[in-house]
């Protein structure tokens, strides 16, 4: 037993001379390599990115937009060269494709020509995103290009954020300019309403005055055709009176009488006609005033008592009867006086040169008398002519009339319909200007503009957070170092001493013989690299002592399995196969991706790789949140390491007869 705790000679002999000394510690730092070096080149690559070459091309034209000059391109160029986040060169689009071709840039960023344009497209007619361009080459370097791609991600951010506020605040502005128009419309459609209102009155009026005046115009046309028809006749009559007479004055006007000249004969004639007229006048008045006077005696002799009066009165009835009938009556008597009244006024007409008479008789004499007739007729054509379109323009005015009436009717049956939608216009439009907010001033608005841009604000917590890209990657990359140390520990220590075996020294002694040894180098590995990561490259674990005792399980599990695999296959063949099985755990880890993004095999070897195991318990050491992960990490390891040794103590107690493959390996490493 106290063999199997025993350092033995194997470990001895590193202890004499300078060369096994120097090979010795070149075993204990050779992870370091792995574990260290790895670790410090790539600890914290993102924040060296603005080392990374980027050429930048602005070829933006600019823009005009609601009056302004618009220059995104250039915003966007000075913005990204003021963060100092890469290492970019303004240049032209043929620099920039050179230097990506051969390497001076590692991926460009072009602005085009409508950047500018497409910004201010938001507040237009045909709305459409701008675009920038982002060219890579992973013939340079694939990961670049990944650096790129997480670049254009935020560069995208960072414009959005920025191009996005402003066009936002356009928006705004204009929406802010919509709603003064919506309120001047408001007001407009109260006014339309209140009018609309006074319209609809109106029409009602109209409608009910379209209906009177088609009534009266049926009445007017009615009485145009009357006069139509009147006029006809008139025309018709005047020309049948008119052409007796028209051919008596010519034929006065051929006789060669001169009126005018027998004038002043007439006129005396007609004044001593007049003076006779008088004297019968008065004769028949007398006469009368005689009879009434006559008739007065009779009427009171009648009712006298006195027979001689009354016989008196019988006797002057005969002379009552004569005065009455035989003289001259009231009706000649008046007659009489018209008749002397007209030839005075004959009398004076004729006598007056200057009188229409004279006039008249100076026309005749001269032939103009026959024109005026003529006159006389053709203006009763005339106006038969023109009660005749008279007539027919109101037969159109009353048909226009009626149409008027209709329309009238119509319109004042719509002006309602106009009235309701008014005040449901007036109403909605009002309604509209409450749901405008009110973006106050310029610099509300401006705060408006920057969260409607960016609406959604990240806010990310990470749990036990890994501070740099080599601490997160740490737990992945220790293992593997550790794999790669114990693995040289074997190459130079025996996994089993045959000899003790073939003395008959227990299987499982004989493997402690060299499990130790290799326990003791590995040890010391897991210290200096311990302390190098984290003094040196400032790895700094939630867990340092849980750190370096799970290193040290580590190491002591694949020790066991190497030296299972060397006693199993042989010193060549099993390191072979420590080598496959390396690669195996690598990529079944899940220490780089995580394990369901890798292929359907490395899914399916994940749960039996122990170097899973180790990667997950070396995360929540490092990082923190230690949970039961942990601790079926630490059995899953420590019986890696148990059974690995006892399987190697049956292949050593197998070994104890040798074989012509033992003796002389087909293969050696």
């Amino acid at each position: 037993m106290l063999a199997g705790l025993s350092l033995g000679t194997e470990f001895k002999r590193y202890g004499k001379g300078a060369m096994p000394r120097i090979a010795l510690a070149t075993i204990v730092l050779l992870p370091l390599l792995y574990g260290a070096m790895y670790l410090w080149v790539f600890w914290n690559p993102f924040d060296e990115v603005n080392k990374v070459s980027v050429a930048i091309v602005n070829e933006d034209a600019g823009a005009v937009s609601q009056g302004k000059q618009l220059d995104a391109g250039r915003q966007v160029q000075e913005q990204l060269l003021a963060s100092d986040e890469l290492d970019l060169t303004a240049t032209d689009e043929a620099d920039a494709a050179d230097g990506l071709a051969h390497g001076r840039y590692y991926f460009t960023i072009t602005i085009p020509k409508d950047f500018s344009s497409a910004i201010a497209s938001a507040i237009s007619d045909d709305p459409h995103k701008a675009t920038i361009e982002f060219q890579y080459n992973d013939a340079n370097s694939y990961l670049a290009g990944i650096i790129g791609q997480n670049a254009s991600a935020q560069v995208l951010e960072a414009v959005n954020g920025a191009i996005g506020e402003q066009a936002v605040d356009q928006i705004l502005v204009g929406l802010v300019s919509a709603g003064k128009g919506l309120t001047t419309a408001a007001d407009g459609a109260k006014q339309l309403a209140a009018g609309m209102g006074t319209a609809n009155s109106g029409a009602q009026q109209l409608s009910d005055g379209a209906d009177e005046l088609a009534v009266n115009m049926v009445t007017a046309r009615d009485g145009s055709a009357q006069l139509a028809d009147g006029a006809r006749q008139l025309a018709s009559g005047v020309d049948q009176a008119t052409a007796p007479l028209t051919a008596a004055l010519k034929d006065v006007a051929k006789s060669g009488l001169k009126p005018t000249q027998y004038a002043d004969d007439v006129a005396s004639l007609t004044k001593e006609a007049s003076t006779l007229l008088d004297g019968i006048g008065a004769v028949g008045a007398g006469q009368s005033q005689a009879e009434h006077a006559l008739s007065g005696v009779i009427a009171q002799l009648r009712n006298s008592n006195d027979p001689g009066a009354r016989s008196l009165a019988a006797s002057l009835r005969p002379v009552q009867k004569f005065l009455r009938t035989e003289g001259v009556d009231p009706d000649t008597a008046q007659r009489v006086t018209t008749l002397s009244q007209q030839s005075k006024s004959l009398s004076a007409q004729l006598g007056d040169r200057n009188s229409g008479l004279r006039s008249l008789l100076g026309q005749l004499e001269s032939g103009e008398l026959p024109g005026k007739v003529g006159e006389l007729v053709g203006g009763a054509n005339q106006l038969s002519a023109g009660a005749g379109q008279l007539n027919s323009g109101l037969v159109q005015l009353t048909d226009g009339s009626q149409r008027l009436s209709d329309g009238a009717t119509q319109l004042a049956d719509g002006t309602p319909k106009l009235l309701d939608g008014a005040n449901q216009l007036s109403t909605g439009l009002a309604d509209g200007v409450k749901q405008i907010p009110d973006f106050g001033d310029s610099q509300r608005r401006a705060k408006t503009a920057s969260n409607l841009s960016q609406p959604v604000e990240l806010s990310s917590v990470t749990h036990n957070e890994a501070p740099t890209f080599g601490a997160g990657f740490a737990p992945f990359f220790v293992p593997l170092a550790l794999f790669i140390g114990t693995l040289i520990i074997w190459m130079l220590i025996k996994p089993v001493q045959v000899r003790p075996v073939l003395d008959g020294l227990g299987g499982l002694r004989a493997v402690l013989w060299s499990y130790w040894p290799a326990v003791l180098i590995a040890f010391a590995q897991v210290v200096v690299m311990f302390l190098v990561a984290h003094f040196a490259v400032g790895l700094d674990p939630v867990h340092p002592l849980g750190t370096a005792a799970f290193m040290l399980l580590i190491s002591g599990a694949f020790l066991a399995l190497i030296q299972m695999f060397t006693a199993v296959f042989g010193v060549a063949v099993g390191r072979v196969v420590s080598l496959a099985f390396l690669m195996v755990q690598i990529v079944a880890s899940g220490g780089i991706y995580p394990v369901e993004t890798t292929a359907k095999l490395a899914q399916v070897v994940h749960p039996y790789d122990p170097m899973s195991y180790a990667v997950t318990g070396m995360r929540q050491l490092i990082s923190g949140g230690v949970d039961h992960r942990l601790w079926i990490s630490v059995i899953v390891l420590a019986g890696v390491m148990l059974v690995s040794i006892g399987v190697s103590s049956w292949a050593a107690r197998r070994s104890r007869q040798l074989t012509m493959d033992q003796l002389y390996p087909p293969v050696e490493v």
